[in-house]
């Protein structure tokens, strides 16, 4: 039997139809929407993730005071940015996004494993490492600069910086670019040994960045966000910004896994009703886009059991 390219609760299958009915239906989405924020906070914090400490802590560490000096005040938000998901109806233009966006990353990383009884920390860890392993393989020799498109509060940014840091005796200049100020401010407080030159407030679309820039750009569990035009725009962005042989790498939900297909119904109706982009995602073939803009398509791996990287080169 070939194997199966997505999920069957996405797309136009009727199991999918059915689903996007039921979160159409505005009462039934308000209470989808309040079950998946619950089902996020519990499951983090039985796996020892301390959600609401960790809001409690941001929301007294100066964060709020970071706005104004890290807006830029000629960013535009394009339309699909402006629709509720991840369960907040301001999406990820709020302080509650930004506070909860740590814990809710590493109880995703927890996801990965469950059986193995890992620490947050340790699961964080291995998920990023599997990503850094595979994109390792397909970088130039030497790596100056490295973009993190996307990079919400910086968890990936810093790991990723890390990597090219412990990877190479030169040194590496790393920037974050996201088009939440909110999660930027969080991403700067975070960020308490400056590890990163520059975090930058901007459509990932319409970076301004210098041509011919950077030797690396990862897009890393954000294009499952995104209506596939603008990813496709992204992609070009990247194109243009990287140097000849630059990478651009991409991690994100593996529409072949079995354990995505395979997901409970209750766990794919909670995931569809917070994330408005996922039939999109689940339907677009991202390697076919990156060879469209102009990249060389290198690989696609499953990286862990969830997930999958997919590499292309500037020529």
């Amino acid at each position: 039997m070939p194997e199966k390219l997505k999920p069957d609760w996405a797309g136009e299958d009727w199991l999918s139809r059915s689903v996007n009915l039921l979160i159409q239906t505005k009462p039934i989405y308000k209470v989808m929407k309040h079950q998946a924020r619950q089902v996020l906070i519990r499951t983090a914090e039985k796996k020892g993730i301390p959600w609401r400490q960790n809001y409690q802590d941001l929301e007294r560490s100066g964060a709020k005071e970071l706005l104004d000096q890290i807006t830029n005040p000629q960013v535009v938000y394009p339309d699909y940015y402006q629709v509720p998901f991840h369960a907040y109806d301001r999406g990820n233009l709020c302080w509650e996004a930004a506070f909860e966006a740590g814990s809710a990353t590493y109880s995703m990383a927890l996801r990965v494993w469950p059986q193995e009884n890992l620490t947050s920390e340790a699961a964080q860890e291995r998920l990023r490492s599997s990503f850094h392993q595979i994109l390792g393989k397909y970088s130039p020799p030497v790596v100056s600069d490295v973009l993190d498109l996307g990079c919400s509060v910086g968890i990936s940014t810093v790991a990723l910086h890390r990597y090219y840091s412990q990877r190479q005796d030169s040194p590496v200049q790393t920037v974050g670019l996201d088009l939440s100020p909110y999660m930027l401010a969080v991403a700067k407080i975070c960020d308490r040994l400056g590890e990163i030159s520059r975090w930058i407030h901007a459509q990932a679309e319409d970076t301004g960045l210098e041509n011919n820039s950077f030797d690396i750009v990862t897009l890393q569990f954000s294009i499952h966000e995104l209506p596939r035009p603008a990813t496709k725009s992204i992609f070009q962005e990247a194109l243009r910004i990287l140097r000849p042989g630059g990478v651009i790498a991409i991690v994100d939900n593996n529409p072949a896994s079995p354990v995505i297909q395979n997901l409970p119904p209750a766990l794919f109706v909670l995931m569809k009703s917070t994330e408005p982009w996922s039939d999109d995602y689940y339907t677009f073939n991202v390697e076919a886009c990156l060879q469209e803009v102009g990249f060389e398509y290198q690989t696609t791996v499953a990286s862990d059991p969830r997930h999958r990287t997919i590499v292309g080169r500037k020529p």
